[in-house]
């Protein structure tokens, strides 16, 4: 009971110190909260709280801040994720549908997310190595030209026009374009980029049947998929937001600001999430950030994808003094609905 009590008193004093970013003293707490014991207990439990390492008193203040351990003990303990209210619901559906383009796509879920958090909100870019091909389309442009179009997993769609020695809008090339379309899909349906790229070389070197132009040209839109290394960007928005809680950063925004322009300490950051098996929304506090100017900061993350498959990440980063259920909650139902529209 006694730990019970104590994480009823941690649990009380994050919420008030996220609400009204002032130190929390005993009084308060007695005020705001049905903690049904007395001020001595609730003393004592700060105490105890305090020898744990859980909350600190800043300078002279009498009242008592959640430490980064405390924040994390709070997170952890959370029984579940608070639900979102029917109206950001529907306006995360409102926003985010009737976008077919993925840079569209990406662009208004980091403003949304920023917009619900009042946080700085990040995407990662679907990774083209882990893609899968969904379809290859064949579509002749003339007697001599041939449009390759590769259909991503992840929404993404890569096309280049190829020359080709075989007139396909001739009645005999038409069938011949429908076979080789065939056999181009059932070497490349489902399989990730680089598997592909190699069912396609094979088909290049072995299969007679197909005009190797054709194949030759398919292989270059795939190889130009992966040369072109999306998984290394990432885009993000709210970075004004930071100023509404310069008070949280004691010193200066500075080495916040500095480690947000390097997309690609934030790419390694999102990558960890992008890489689980199974998807969920993870919580990185204060110093369990490995980059130094993010120290400061939180970074609440949930992988997207298309199916089973986790392509990319999306995340939250703000000052440690944060409303930790609710935005795990907006982060996870902002990751769910890209997940749809990407698997769509």
């Amino acid at each position: 009971m006694s730990q019970e009590r104590r994480m009823a008193v941690l649990s009380a004093i994050v919420e008030d110190y996220v609400q009204t970013s002032e130190p929390v003293g005993s009084k308060a707490l007695l005020d705001r909260h049905q903690l049904n014991v007395s001020a001595a207990t609730v003393r004592n439990d700060m105490a105890a709280l305090e020898d744990e390492g859980l909350i600190i008193a800043p300078h002279t203040s009498a009242g008592r801040i959640p430490t980064d351990a405390g924040y994390r003990l709070f997170v952890d303990r959370l029984q579940a994720i608070r639900p979102m209210s029917r109206g950001e619901r529907a306006a995360i559906t409102d926003y985010l549908e009737g976008a077919d383009d993925l840079d569209v796509v990406l662009d208004r879920t980091v403003r949304l997310l920023s917009t619900l958090t009042r946080q700085v909100a990040v995407v990662q870019y679907p990774s083209l190595t882990r893609s899968t091909v969904k379809h290859i389309e064949l579509v002749p442009m003339s007697e001599i030209r041939l449009m390759v179009v590769v259909i991503m997993g992840t929404g993404r769609v890569e096309q280049r026009v190829v020359p080709t020695g075989v007139d396909y809008l001739a009645p005999e090339g038409a069938d011949a374009l429908a076979s080789a379309r065939g056999r181009v899909n059932a070497a490349t349906r489902d399989r990730r980029l680089a598997e592909a790229l190699e069912s396609l070389r094979t088909l290049h070197d072995e299969d007679v049947e197909t005009e190797d132009a054709l194949t030759a040209g398919v292989i270059g839109v795939v190889e130009a998929a992966l040369a072109e290394e999306r998984a290394t960007k990432v885009t993000l928005a709210g970075t004004a937001n930071l100023a509404r809680s310069s008070s949280d950063f004691p010193m200066t925004l500075e080495p916040v600001l500095d480690a947000l322009e390097q997309h690609v300490v934030l790419l390694k950051l999102l990558s960890v999430e992008a890489d689980q098996e199974a998807p969920g929304v993870s919580v990185r506090i204060g110093s369990e950030n490995p980059v130094t100017g993010l120290q400061g900061t939180s970074l609440v993350t949930s992988g997207y994808g298309a199916g089973d498959e986790q392509v990319g990440a999306v995340g939250v980063l703000g000052p440690t003094r944060m409303d930790y259920p609710a935005t795990m909650a907006q982060v996870r139902a902002v990751a769910t609905y890209l997940s749809r529209i990407v698997d769509a």
